[in-house]
């Protein structure tokens, strides 16, 4: 089996599924990754607990929250340059 970066070097869409925080509260969505990164730029959307977001050039832009969620508790727990439109729907599952 290849390593993570033989996987995403032909991937068309990498979608990342994750916590949106850390045990402590502390944001997992940084200004600036603070871990060995195994692919660069390789990311174009991230699924966690609270939101759906994209990856853009010029930061994360919201696109989806979840059930219940508000958008104020979106931006509380990221760290990173958060773009929010002025309407941000609920994630409509299908």
């Amino acid at each position: 089996m290849g390593g993570a970066m033989d996987l995403v070097a032909s991937a068309k869409k990498i979608i990342v599924a994750m916590m949106h925080t850390d045990r402590k509260g502390n944001s997992k969505l940084k200004v600036k990754c603070t871990l060995p990164l195994t692919g660069v730029g390789c990311v174009n959307q991230i699924v966690t607990d609270l939101a759906v977001i994209e990856i853009t050039p010029q930061g994360f832009c919201l696109k989806e929250r979840a059930s219940g969620v508000e958008v104020d508790q979106i931006i509380r727990a990221t760290e990173g340059k958060l773009i929010v439109p002025d309407i941000v729907p609920e994630i409509q599952w299908v």
